[in-house]
């Protein structure tokens, strides 16, 4: 265990015996690969200042599919639901994996079944309800392979030799601004200071959202990067914590914490204290 881990062990103690723990209503949890005893995983959500139920989760297992293993990661953050990113944490990953072409054509797969996915959303509307969610899917193969795909702004970041790189693509009203109009919608900063579709959605892809179907997608930007000895690590997290730091920042903030979940908690608590008042999700792969 380093210094910096010592600290933060010796920190979480003395606020818990005070009652100042802010994890106290946090979900976290942690896993390592059968194929490789060096990679790790590690999550942690916390929820935000928003008068409503927690509406990110997480998925984070490794599994072993066919003889292979998968490390299966993804952010789910819904945005007036907590139903349909819970949806997706079910379904998602089972959709994508029944695909008969997963294993021979992994970015077709996950393609197609994001639109299946979206289109079971939109035709259970009645029972799922409202509103919907954005996605960030990771698949690990044998340790060698990281398949990345999004859909909304959360991010997908993978360090190699201490240098960040951005696997996914932020999807913002104004920068897909003409495929929306093409569409038959709008861009538009009012109310408020942020570029919204129709003025209600702050990104420009996402599953469910009904109501802004005809003018929104659900098509992923998918990636493929190949794990090698350069490999530090991954974080997969919500927007929670990319609207209070860089790629870098974040890289830069955990290269010296060994245990993944104590890398994704650090990184949490540094979104608060940034003053980041969204639902923060995070998951760190350590390699």
């Amino acid at each position: 265990m380093t210094g910096k881990e010592i600290l933060h062990k010796m920190k979480e103690k003395v606020q818990e015996k005070v009652g100042l723990n802010p994890s106290s209503n946090a979900e976290s949890g942690k896993g390592k690969s059968k194929m490789s005893k060096n990679i790790t995983h590690g999550y942690h959500l916390v929820k935000g200042k928003a008068n409503h139920p927690m509406e990110d989760y997480v998925f984070a297992e490794f599994k072993q599919v066919n003889g292979s293993e998968l490390g299966l990661f993804a952010i789910f953050d819904g945005h007036l639901s907590h139903v349909i990113p819970d949806y997706l944490k079910a379904n998602l990953f089972n959709n994508i994996l029944n695909e008969p072409d997963f294993w021979t054509e992994p970015e077709n797969a996950i393609r197609k079944a994001y639109r299946l996915t979206d289109t079971n959303i939109l035709e259970q509307a009645i029972d799922l309800g409202k509103g919907g969610s954005t996605a960030v899917t990771a698949i690990l193969i044998n340790c060698q392979k990281l398949v990345i795909a999004n859909v909304g702004d959360s991010r997908a970041v993978i360090s190699k030799n201490g240098v960040a790189k951005q696997l996914s693509v932020d999807h913002e009203p104004a920068s897909e601004r003409e495929s929306i109009e093409n569409r038959g919608g709008f861009v538009s900063n009012f109310p408020g200071d942020v570029a919204r579709v129709d003025g209600q959605l702050a990104v420009a892809r996402a599953f469910g959202d009904k109501s802004l179907k005809k003018h929104l997608t659900s098509e992923p930007d998918v990636s493929i990067e190949t794990i090698d000895e350069d490999t530090d690590l991954i974080i997969l997290a919500s927007d929670g914590l990319w609207k209070v730091m860089s790629n870098q920042e974040a890289v830069d903030a955990i290269k010296g914490i060994k245990d993944a979940r104590s890398a994704a908690k650090h990184l949490t608590e540094e979104a608060v204290k940034r003053n980041s008042k969204d639902d923060i999700s995070i998951i760190v792969v350590k390699f």
